[in-house]
């Protein structure tokens, strides 16, 4: 049994979901997201408060896709109200960054710089040259975004420079001795 999927979602006030066949759709001050959910899923949704149950509680796989579901439902909730970022830093000396308008400009070492298509539903802001702020409401397309801004130039062990998420560790090595 899923504890996750035990656990009820509470609808802030301004949020609006509407739950029709197998499709959830939440809409709220940052946007709107959409979900299909598996049919061995059951979502309801009484007085403001969502909740996910399996059709056949004997079944583990149905229990899974509920704690599943439930999660991904939150998600939408969440990212609608108050929205997801992901923070990226870059590191190393003439690496710098600047967004303008849907396009987000890279110096990264190479010899031409990198530029970056913004995708619809994204914002990022430059709040400083080496500083990076991938926001929007669907956690998993920010996820995306960040991960593939960071694939640039992943963060080398030996001196750390590249770009890496702000609160991302690298483990550093040792240079050869002679």
């Amino acid at each position: 049994m899923s504890r996750v999927a035990k656990n009820p979602i509470t609808i802030p006030s301004g949020i609006e979901v509407k739950i029709a066949g197998q499709e959830v759709s939440v809409k709220g001050a940052k946007g709107t997201l959409s979900f299909n959910f598996n049919n061995t899923v059951c979502v309801k949704n009484t007085d403001g408060v969502l909740t996910v149950s399996p059709n056949k509680q004997s079944d583990k796989k149905a229990w899974a896709m509920a704690g599943t579901t439930r999660a991904l439902i939150n998600n939408m909730v969440t990212g609608v109200s108050v929205g997801f970022q992901r923070k990226l830093q870059l590191i190393g000396v003439g690496y710098r960054a600047q967004a303008k308008g849907k396009v987000l400009n890279l110096s990264l070492g190479f010899s031409h710089p990198v530029e970056y298509a913004v995708p619809e539903g994204i914002t990022i802001d430059t709040p400083a040259p080496t500083e990076i702020i991938v926001s929007g409401c669907c956690k998993q397309r920010v996820g995306q975004v960040a991960a593939e801004i960071r694939a640039f130039r992943p963060p080398e062990p030996y001196k750390g420079k590249g770009v890496r998420y702000s609160d991302e560790i690298v483990a550093r090595k040792e240079a050869k001795k002679k």
